[in-house]
C-alpha cells in the first residue's frame, strides 16, 4: 500500500499529468492497455511544504515508505482505458487534477516517438524530460526524469504498456 502510494506521489509529482503528452498521430491503439511503472525515487522528491501539511500519522508513514524504499525500484502495473479523443489530445493516462499549471514542451515527435520537457511552478516546483515511444501500435515505452527545484529530490520512472483490447469495458480510473 504504501509503495502504490509512492509510486503515485511520485508519478503526480515528476509529470503532473502522468504521460498525457501523445501526439494525434501517435502509433497506439485506442482501448485497454496494461502498465507497469517501475519508479526508482532519490532524495525526497516530496516538498517540505506538502509534508508538513500532511496529518501527522499519514506524514510518517510517508517519511517511512520513502526511507523503505529509497533507491529501490518500486513497480506496481494496472490497467487504464486510451481513448482516441485522448490520443488526439495528446493525453495517454487519466489526468490528475494538480496539473493545470504545468507548462508542456514538445521538443520532437513523430509517429513513434515522441520527446517533452515540462516545468511545474510551487509548491511541486520540478522540471521533467520525458520520452514515450510507440515501436508497434499495440506497445509503448516510457522514460521520465525529474528533478525537484531545489534539486533535492529526484524520480526516474519506466513505463512499458502493453494494448489488451479494444473494449474498457470494466476498467476504472483505479485499476
Amino acid at each position: 500500500m504504501i509503495a502504490k502510494t509512492l509510486v503515485m506521489i511520485a508519478v503526480v509529482l515528476a509529470v503532473g499529468t502522468p504521460l498525457q503528452t501523445f501526439a494525434a498521430a501517435f502509433n497506439a491503439k485506442p482501448g485497454a492497455w496494461q502498465m507497469s511503472m517501475s519508479t526508482l525515487i532519490a532524495g525526497n522528491p516530496i516538498p517540505p511544504e506538502a509534508l508538513a501539511n500532511m496529518p501527522p500519522e499519514k506524514r510518517a508513514k510517508m517519511e517511512e515508505g520513502m526511507k523503505v524504499w529509497a533507491g529501490k525500484p518500486i513497480t506496481i502495473t494496472h490497467k487504464t482505458c486510451l481513448t482516441q479523443e485522448q490520443l488526439d489530445q495528446d493525453r495517454i493516462i487519466q489526468s490528475v487534477k494538480d496539473d493545470r499549471q504545468c507548462t508542456r514542451t514538445v521538443v520532437s515527435k513523430s509517429a513513434t516517438k515522441l520527446v517533452l520537457e515540462q516545468t511545474c511552478p510551487a509548491p511541486r516546483a520540478s522540471t521533467a524530460q520525458m520520452t514515450i515511444a510507440a515501436p508497434t501500435p499495440e506497445t509503448l515505452t516510457a522514460s521520465v526524469d525529474m528533478v525537484r527545484a531545489d534539486a533535492k529530490g529526484k524520480v526516474h520512472l519506466d513505463i512499458s504498456g502493453r494494448w489488451l483490447t479494444e473494449s474498457c469495458a470494466g476498467i476504472k480510473d483505479d485499476d
